[in-house]
């Protein structure tokens, strides 16, 4: 994991430097982008009684101050960039091989953050205004 203080999302390849964003020909793409929000990721810690570096959910954005949509359609807007949230993103066992039962404190309420694919790409940085836009 490495961390970046800004990065360029794209319809076509999702998180520039990121190979599992890219579109396969025919298909509809459903994990372009990650996301996960400190406020899911403090709740599991807490759950957990330890605290874990964020980047062992391995999570494309990891924002603050806004609860994250529980249900897909919603967009999440940062700048110009829009992301449809496709799905929730299932813990998995490696977060267990990262800290013995942090895949179950992930489970609750979509604490392990959303797949989003890209509607609109752009340029985005640290401190950008974040907003959601929710599915009529």
């Amino acid at each position: 994991m490495e961390t970046l203080e800004s990065g360029r999302i794209g319809v076509d390849f999702g998180l520039e430097g990121d190979h599992r964003g890219r579109v396969r020909p025919g298909k509809m793409p459903k994990r372009q982008v990650t996301i996960l929000a400190r406020e899911d990721w403090d709740a599991a810690c807490a759950d957990l009684g330890k605290h874990v570096p964020w980047t062992a959910r391995r999570a494309n954005l990891f924002i603050e101050g806004l609860t994250l949509p529980r249900r897909a359609g919603d967009i999440v807007a940062i700048g110009d960039v829009r992301l449809e949230i496709m799905l929730e993103t299932d813990p998995c066992q490696r977060m267990d091989e990262a800290e013995p039962g942090l895949q179950e404190a992930l489970r609750p309420d979509w604490r392990g953050g959303v797949c989003c694919r890209v509607l609109e790409g752009g340029d985005i940085a640290l401190g950008d205004t974040i907003r959601i836009e929710e599915k009529p």
